[in-house]
């Protein structure tokens, strides 16, 4: 097992919680009376625009191999300041999206401006005072929120390949340059920020060892590093990277979309999270696994299953 039991569990609960939270917001914002709000709706673009699904798909790729490229060289550089606000920009964006749901349901006036406001102050505790709650409770809105844009933009064919595409990066990223590993390690360590879930957990004799330095150091704001090299002290780390997370809602939202059908899009979600399990329940501990290839063919066969719902 990749974890123990009980971070399996928790870690399992808040990529379904997220899933369903998704779906609540993809629904919203694909009802016609909802738009989504800071220019990101393009449904007239859409109908406007012949092949636009493919022509979308296209220039998607494009940009996240751009954005990969430029992530590595702002690693390079060691330019943390951008990379934070980075974060904190699409952050913020991501929790107003989420958070205008509720201003239009309270008939609040400008509920798009309220949201955003809600949404920097989050974005704020959660980039300059790092909290491990205030970090995982955002990222249960961020990533349904960013689905929210690109279930609008993309199809059941486009998705399908899109899905290809991500699953075949995710395994060279990890297993071949380990691309995936730096990225992350560079995140958590240089920048105190990580893009996914994030659970650190340890065993009953370390956690006893912290409890007793931290009594020891309770003057200071954390316990000195050479203490906790000194004391061995190791804490694992639980991770789900946030592409993990929200490829996942993508899909159920464009199935949600397609088939118009709240129980075909739950097959995705029930079949994606089958495979996450899967992947915990028979990951070795310490072994870096591409999440995505496992999600796909589970995301592949709850797509299946959703059609035959469709017929019945």
């Amino acid at each position: 097992m990749k974890h123990n039991i009980k971070v399996t569990i928790i870690l399992l609960a808040m990529f379904i919680v997220a899933q369903l939270i998704g779906l609540f917001i993809v629904n919203f914002y694909l009802q016609e009376e909802n738009t989504l709000p800071y220019g990101f709706d393009q449904r007239e673009q859409i109908q406007q625009t012949p092949n636009f699904y493919s022509q979308f798909l296209i220039s998607l790729v494009i940009s996240l191999v751009i954005a990969i490229i430029l992530v590595f060289f702002l690693m390079r550089i060691k330019s943390t300041f951008i990379m934070r606000l980075w974060f904190f920009i699409v952050i913020s964006l991501a929790l107003g999206i989420a958070f205008n749901i509720f201003g239009i349901k309270l008939g609040l006036a400008y509920p798009g401006a309220i949201a955003l406001v809600v949404g920097i102050v989050l974005a704020y505790f959660k980039i300059f005072r790092r909290n491990i709650i205030i970090h995982n409770l955002t990222e249960l809105l961020i990533y349904p929120a960013i689905a929210a844009i690109f279930v609008t933009m993309l199809n059941l064919t486009t998705v399908i390949i899109l899905l290809l595409i991500i699953s075949a990066y995710d395994i060279w990223a990890v297993w071949k340059s380990g691309i995936m590993q730096k990225m992350a390690g560079f995140q958590i360590n240089t920048l105190g920020i990580f893009g996914g879930f994030f659970i650190p957990y340890a065993s009953k004799k370390i956690k006893d060892k912290i409890k007793l330095l931290k009594l020891k150091y309770k003057n200071k704001k954390e316990i000195p590093q050479t203490v906790l090299k000194r004391n061995k002290i190791k804490v694992n780390l639980a991770i789900l990277g946030g592409g993990d997370v929200v490829f996942p809602i993508i899909a159920a939202g464009v199935v949600l979309k397609s088939f118009n059908n709240i129980y075909s899009s739950l097959a995705v979600v029930l079949f994606a999270s089958l495979a996450l399990l899967y992947l915990f329940a028979f990951g070795k501990k310490g072994k870096p696994y591409p999440a995505m290839p496992y999600l796909t063919v589970g995301i592949y066969l709850g797509m299946i299953i959703g059609w035959l719902i469709t017929k019945i």
